[in-house]
């Protein structure tokens, strides 16, 4: 996992290292039971969690224990983590309706089944909500129990809450009291599964460390926090967030092409980095593809884009991917299958047509119709093989000639389908 660039900062590594081992001892250690959470403040989650589904992975591949942490009840509170304002507060229907969505993809990632002809496969994945817990609290037995184990002091000099303050942007009650709950979170998965270890992301260390002493304090138990590094990309820009938007993890909201695309499309610094923490090449392959240079690098980020795709939404999906691409950047044939597509009505394209512009946004070929102006006044928008000259031209049903469908360009790597109903 170092070798990998997963390590940032842990409590007692050399304890902890010597506590992962012991399963391959002659004396056979304990599997060990460690978790992640994620709030559902979204219905899906995006590539930037994919670096702690990929620990998880690591994890259960080496033997252990994975939980998934479902924060159906700290959602309700928002992390004020790196945040300059409070969340939006859901609504318990909003939360509900978020967990549906991002409970999803972990079962493509971990395996949640044990293995009833191996007894030693005692490290099927388990997900777990904490609002189970949480909602059954009781406020004064709360602060009476715990209260006493969590310094103001302390947690006024935590990062998350010295920037808040620092920028004098509200910081309420509510939000302060996120880190409590996320240690009592580790006390309570300590007590009902013998949790011993919390993963997450650098900016979560201070949260994590409460939840270590609160164990120790409370239960005399020897916990662990590892953190990852957060993990941007070349130019400085967070992982997952692009100029179109999120690059989702549910299919629903980001088709198999347009995921390969982005990973495709990674930048030559960051392919290598890429391929060890996102795929599960080994380390000697990431390095012979290291050595590659000038466009033979593409070659490595095609194989970073079918290994990261495979692995979310399988093998199955790259012929028509491959496809897609060959005939698009190198006219063999005429597929589109694998592309994002609109539906119009006849009746839309009459008169005046429907504004390229428009069509463009529809597809989430450009986030803005201001955007797509850019696009096609810089030359970059196509019909067909044609490129669109006017900011204001539009399609109209003649320009379909008798087919059904026609593809819109945007540069060189990006494509939609508009179909007739």
């Amino acid at each position: 996992m170092r070798d990998r660039g997963f390590l940032h900062q842990c409590t007692g590594i050399v304890d902890l290292d010597a506590k992962l081992m012991e399963k391959d001892n002659d004396e056979g250690g304990d599997v060990v039971s460690a978790y992640l959470g994620f709030d559902a403040t979204a219905d899906s989650l995006h590539v930037g969690s994919l670096l702690q589904i990929m620990i998880l992975r690591h994890l259960q591949k080496s033997g252990h224990r994975p939980i998934v942490l479902i924060g159906g009840g700290t959602s309700k509170v928002g992390d004020p983590t790196g945040k300059d304002e409070s969340r939006k507060l859901l609504d318990d229907e909003g939360v509900e309706r978020n967990i549906a969505g991002i409970s999803k993809v972990f079962k493509t990632f971990l395996d949640f089944e044990n293995d009833d002809d191996d007894n030693s496969a005692k490290n099927a994945a388990i997900m777990v909500n904490n609002n189970d817990w949480l909602s059954e609290l009781n406020y004064l037995e709360f602060l009476r129990d715990y209260g006493t184990q969590f310094s103001i002091n302390r947690m006024l000099s935590f990062e998350s809450v010295k920037q808040r303050l620092t920028r004098e942007a509200p910081f309420s009650f509510l939000e302060f009291n996120y880190m409590i709950l996320q240690a009592y979170d580790f006390l309570e998965l300590y007590r009902r599964h013998n949790t011993t270890l919390q993963l997450g992301g650098s900016d979560q260390w201070g949260n994590m460390v409460s939840g270590t002493e609160l164990g120790r304090r409370c239960d005399g138990a020897q916990l662990f926090a590892l953190t990852a590094p957060l993990i941007t990309k070349s130019d400085g820009t967070k992982m997952g967030k692009t100029a179109g938007g999120a690059i989702w993890l549910n299919v629903d909201k980001l088709s198999e092409y347009d995921y390969w695309q982005f990973w495709r499309n990674t930048s030559d610094e960051d392919v290598i980095k890429f391929l060890k923490l996102f795929t599960e090449l080994s380390l000697e392959e990431i390095n012979k593809l290291e050595k590659m240079e000038g466009s033979a690098i593409n070659q490595a980020k095609i194989i970073l884009a079918d290994e990261a795709t495979a692995m979310l939404h399988g093998k199955e999906c790259l012929v028509q991917i491959n496809e897609t691409v060959q005939n698009m950047f190198e006219g063999a044939g005429e597929s589109t299958d694998g592309l994002p597509r609109i539906f119009v009505e006849t009746s839309d394209l009459e008169g005046d047509g429907k504004r390229f512009a428009d069509l463009f946004l529809e597809l989430e070929l450009s986030k803005s119709k201001k955007e797509a102006r850019r696009l096609i006044a810089g030359g970059g928008a196509k019909v067909g093989d044609e490129k669109i000259t006017d900011e204001m031209a539009a399609l109209k049903i003649e320009d379909f000639d008798g087919k059904t469908e026609i593809v819109l360009r945007a540069g060189k790597k990006r494509a939609g389908v508009v179909e007739l109903k």
